[in-house]
């Protein structure tokens, strides 16, 4: 029989951690969603409002907070530029303050305790694809360092913590991902392009679009995110989680206006500061380590996601694409 754990998911009703909440109420667990609503949504999380054994916690995790749990995942924090770039310091403040809070409980109640981080350590990448032995480029004092600098400092703690207290520790490095739920003002640009295409106005391209991404379906993410915490103590991490097919963001672009179709046009505007050309995982790790990898093609994908925006467009008439 499955033992009811009680799991701890921060920034529980945002786009990641509303798909991590739901894997692990089906599996059985007891579910404490900790968020303050900056970017999540209760509508996230609406449907898990009925099982008993969900709870919702609005906190803002730059303060303590304290709980008995048996495994904490850290989700808590902005993830897209316009989000992070809106309060930069606060941004910091959560990635760095966050990550003393959640590592401080784990180590009050000894349980593992999950990061998760970004490869957006890596920067503006000189290394192609990206190994998780790379150090990265990054701009310290660009607009985009409150996040990238931020996460590199969380993990600096998580394995601070590790080594100095004997912390379990799991650090998984996110790829672009995308899926259901995503936030419709988030500027990503598979949401972007959806949004802007579903409502027939022109596709903004930043550059010339040659730069490129990896895209990874939400349901493959969160089997990632299971499948390194329920691996050996001695599995720290990081380890790279995304899609290692490459496209250039014109070649999404394309891809989501044949599946649309409509009157929408590509339009480019100046390619904004310190934003990567190149950015592709190595996951040799996570194939070797946790038998993990993408199972979602990206057209399949894309399909499951424009259905989920045209939805919410036709639910409520007011998508509004991002600024």
């Amino acid at each position: 029989m499955h033992t009811r754990r009680r799991v701890l998911v921060t920034g529980g009703a945002g786009f990641l951690g509303s798909h991590l909440c739901e894997l692990l109420l089906a599996r059985g667990d007891h579910v404490l969603c900790l968020d303050n609503y900056f970017t999540g949504t209760r509508d996230n999380i609406a449907p898990l409002l009925s099982n008993p054994y969900f709870e919702v916690i609005r906190h803002d995790i730059t303060f303590p907070i304290y709980l008995e749990v048996d495994q904490i995942y850290n989700l808590a924090c902005p993830a897209s530029p316009i989000h992070y770039q809106k309060d930069p310091v606060q941004t910091t403040k959560v990635s760095v303050h966050g990550a003393i809070n959640v590592l401080g409980l784990a180590k009050r109640l000894r349980v593992p305790v999950f990061q998760a981080s970004t490869s957006e350590v890596y920067g503006d990448p000189t290394v192609h694809p990206q190994v998780e032995e790379y150090w990265g480029n990054v701009n310290p004092v660009g607009i985009r360092s409150c996040y990238d600098e931020g996460k590199r400092c969380a993990e600096t703690l998580f394995f601070d913590y590790h080594r100095q207290h004997g912390l379990e520790i799991k650090v998984a490095r996110i790829f672009n991902t995308y899926g259901p739920r995503m936030h419709p003002n988030d500027g990503r640009v598979v949401s972007n392009f959806i949004v802007q295409a579903l409502r027939g106005e022109p596709i903004t391209i930043y550059g010339e679009g040659t730069q490129t991404r990896s895209f990874c379906y939400v349901s493959d993410l969160i089997d990632g995110f299971v499948r390194l915490m329920e691996s050996p103590a001695s599995v720290t991490g990081p380890i790279n989680l995304g899609n290692p097919e490459e496209f250039s963001i014109r070649e999404l672009a394309e891809l989501v206006l044949a599946e649309i179709g409509g009157r929408s046009r590509l339009v480019f505007q100046p390619l904004p500061s310190d934003d990567p050309r190149q950015r592709r995982p190595d996951i040799t790790k996570a194939r070797e380590v946790l038998g993990w990898q993408p199972k979602v093609k990206l057209l399949e994908g894309l399909r499951a996601t424009i259905a989920h925006f045209d939805g919410e467009l036709r639910r409520t008439g007011s998508l509004q694409p991002a600024s």
